[in-house]
């Protein structure tokens, strides 16, 4: 059975005018509240995909999302390649322009990632809008060898038997032609059953696409980085929380590094993959509630 809740219409949206490339945003939640600024993951992905789950961080706040340029609805033209540099770029210049100077970033995945070299990047060059707080959920490794790791790890979940037992009943089902839209979701399921911890918790994550050229332009862009070693992370002064699912494939060793360099408070919940917001939503959601606080 599916249990995602069906996802309500923002109260505001638009599109970026300070971006060479408008940037789309959506705004949830009471005008007054406290205001966050959540950062997706990817690269090359939307926002879409963390609702309705993450609104739960919108019951008082101003909760802000925006697609990353190159996915969902902030497309672009497509010619130009998209790196890092890129997104630090049009992070900064929304920022400016929607007014979160001083407000809180959540980053998830990629976006915890790409919060980290803004951060670092705002810690160095004032005329980028520096953040008072960051929230980092299952962030993306921060060097290249954790990377290495994670990319092995998934790659041999993805090929365990169980989840190859599951694309053999559902290529043997008649699903395809049956019902095509049931075998699209299905499908989904198990293109990303290698990052849950029980893998039958893919039915409850919205489906997403990622841009796979803006994908491989961003993480070819990082080349042989090392957020720790060259002393990125250390430089980030603001208070900061780094959340992490002890069963993700990406190494618990990466976060633990990254809150060691910035002295950041680390939460590692049990049970629990790289999706936490579907998989331990209390205990994620509890644990943002009392840093923010």
């Amino acid at each position: 059975m599916n249990l995602r809740p069906s996802i309500p219409a923002p109260r505001v949206s638009g599109t970026t005018t300070a971006t060479d490339v408008p940037l789309y945003w959506a705004a949830y939640g009471p005008a007054g509240g406290a205001r966050a600024l959540v950062l997706h993951g990817g690269p090359g992905a939307d926002h879409a995909y963390l609702l309705p789950q993450m609104l739960e961080l919108a019951r008082s706040r101003d909760l802000v999302f925006y697609d990353q340029r190159g996915g969902g609805r902030s497309r672009g033209d497509g010619r130009a390649p998209v790196t890092w540099e890129t997104h630090v770029a049009d992070l900064a210049a929304l920022s400016g322009e929607l007014g979160f100077t001083g407000t809180t970033l959540i980053g998830y995945s990629w976006g915890g990632l790409l919060a980290l070299l803004y951060a670092a990047g705002a810690a160095r060059d004032p005329g980028i809008p520096a953040p008072a707080r960051l929230v980092l959920i299952d962030p993306a490794p921060v060097t290249r060898q954790f990377r290495e790791q994670f990319e092995a790890e998934f790659a041999r979940r993805q090929a365990a038997p169980a989840v190859q037992a599951m694309r053999d009943e559902l290529a043997g089902s008649g699903l395809r032609e049956r019902d095509p839209e049931a075998y699209r979701q299905r499908a989904f399921e198990l293109s990303v059953a290698g990052y849950f911890a029980d893998p039958r918790a893919a039915r409850n994550l919205t489906p997403f696409r990622v841009v796979g050229r803006v994908q491989q332009s961003v993480w070819e862009s990082l080349g042989d980085y090392d957020l720790v070693a060259d002393g990125r992370l250390s430089a980030i002064r603001c208070p900061a929380l780094v959340v992490h699912g002890r069963e993700d494939p990406i190494p618990l060793a990466s976060s633990e590094a990254c809150a060691r360099a910035m002295g950041a408070d680390l939460v590692t919940l049990d049970q629990c993959g790289h999706v936490p917001y579907v998989e331990q939503p209390a205990a994620l959601f509890a644990a943002i509630e009392r840093f923010l606080a």
